[in-house]
Formats: C-alpha cells, structure tokens, sequence
C-alpha cells in the first residue's frame, strides 16, 4: 500500500471510531441543520478534525479540502489537495440507519490518485490507488459484468440539497425503473459508489453533489474497470456536481435512458463546469 494511502486509511479508521463510538447515544448529540434535509452533528466535526489531524501531521503541506470546514492550505501552491468527507450519510446516522462512510480522496496536480471509502458498521474498507486497482478489505473487485439493463440493479439519491432539478430527475427516474431489475437509495453517495466499484450495483446516478461525496468513489470506481462521469458522460463530475457510473456496458446504458430528459439547465451546469 502506497504511504500515502497508508495515511488516509489511518484517519478513516479514526473517524470511524468516533462515528461508531457516537452511534451508541445518539440522543446526545447536538444537531443543527445546515438547509432543507442537510443536518451536520457535532460528530461529523469531530470526525473531520481527527482525520485532518492525522493528514496534517504526515503531510503539513498538502491542502485540504473538507465538507464543514472548508478549504485549509496552501491550494495555489500545493501540489497535493485531500477532499474529505467525515461522515457522508449523516441523516442515516442520525436516525440510527447503518448506512453511512467516510470518504477521504487525495489529489495530485489535479488527478485523483488515492482513494478510501470506510463504512464503520460492517468494518468495510475499500481503497484505491492510480494505476494500482481497487480493493475491499485487501481483496481486489472489479466492477459487475452484467451487460443487460434488465439484470442490473442501479443506485441513486434524490435531490435534497438543491431541488431545482428534481422534476427531471424524477422523469430520469420514470424512465428507467421499468428498464431495470431495481432499484436503491440507501443515503450515502461515497458508500453507494464504493459498491459499484465491488459489483454490488451495475450503475449510479445522482444529481446535486459535492465533490467530497463523490471524489473518492470515481477513483474506486476507474481502477476497478468502471466508467464515470456526468449525465452526459464527460469527466466533469466533480465540478458539475451530477455523476452517472457503472460497468462499461451499464454506464453507456444509463446515458441513454438519461438524455432525454437533460434540461438546458442541466445541460448548462455541464458546460460551465468544462469551462
């Protein structure tokens, strides 16, 4: 495993032992809500601080990028940017619903190279490194094989953060639930990607995200022999905030059920995120 990985890995684990240390008095905690359905607890901060905590002291010159504080470093200089995410699923966890990860991705000169997606519940860790595969607990996956849309069960999100979008989404949504075997929305983008990656889903779409939830699971994904990108299939996932991904079959598949229904304000955040 690359040291840098190494790292990442360390601080995953460190957050996923306060988020399951949390977990057991969840009526505890302090809440407080960010926008409509968008909640952040004082465990996501905790989380975040561990793992920058960690990165910091092996890295103190690389620049951060983290969901509830923001950008930290030198990110004009820096060669190096981590995106984090320290709890992606927080409503779930909040509820008591398993299903919720951390997510921790390394960027260097603007190219993923590391990747770590943790779900504390079942002590699932899937990793990646550019051009070194992708793995779930030190065994190598490798993305489904399912090249028929009407085998393949398919994840998604609905919007939450931004509902601008959501009578297309929901149109994307009519359009292909009869095409399909079924479908899931569990809540954790990261841990949804991640299961691409291992062949659990054949395909995911979602629309609305951060880069934080997504950062990690496009490199599990790639180096696991999988396509991603945005509803149009260009590599601009992570500054559009829309992402399509699946086996190569599926993921051309997904584009073509999408399509239709892309709105020219759909179509518009695509083009401002390539230029």
């Amino acid at each position: 495993m690359h040291p840098m990985l190494t790292i990442a890995v360390k601080a995953a684990r460190r957050a996923g032992s306060i988020i399951n240390q949390a977990s057991k008095n969840l009526d505890l905690l302090t809440v407080s809500k960010k926008s409509h359905s968008d909640y952040v607890s004082e465990v996501d901060g905790a989380a975040e601080a561990a793992i920058i905590k960690v990165l910091q002291a092996a890295y103190p010159g690389h620049a951060i990028l983290a969901e509830e504080s923001g950008q930290q470093g030198d990110h004009e200089n820096s060669e190096y940017q981590w995106i984090i995410d320290p709890l992606d699923g927080t409503t779930n966890f909040l509820h008591g619903f398993p299903k919720y990860s951390v997510s921790i991705a390394l960027k260097h000169k603007g190219v993923l190279t590391h990747a770590v997606v943790y779900d504390p519940n079942l002590n699932e860790l899937f990793t990646a490194s550019r051009g070194g595969g992708a793995f779930l607990n030190d065994r190598r996956i490798r993305v489904s094989k399912r090249t028929k849309l009407d085998d393949c069960l398919i994840g998604t999100g609905l919007p939450f953060r931004d509902l601008t979008h959501i009578d297309a989404y929901f149109a994307m949504l009519k359009d292909l639930v009869p095409r399909i075997a079924g479908i899931r929305r569990p809540g954790s983008a990261a841990l949804d990607l991640a299961y691409v990656a291992c062949g659990r889903y054949d395909g995911f779409w979602e629309i609305g995200l951060a880069p934080w939830d997504m950062a990690a699971g496009c490199l599990l994904i790639t180096e696991a022999g999988g396509l991603v990108g945005d509803l149009e299939g260009n590599e601009t996932q992570l500054e559009s905030g829309q992402i399509v991904a699946g086996n190569p079959r599926v993921f051309g598949h997904l584009l073509q059920v999408i399509a239709p229904h892309l709105t020219p304000a759909l179509i518009e955040a695509h083009r401002a995120a390539k230029s």
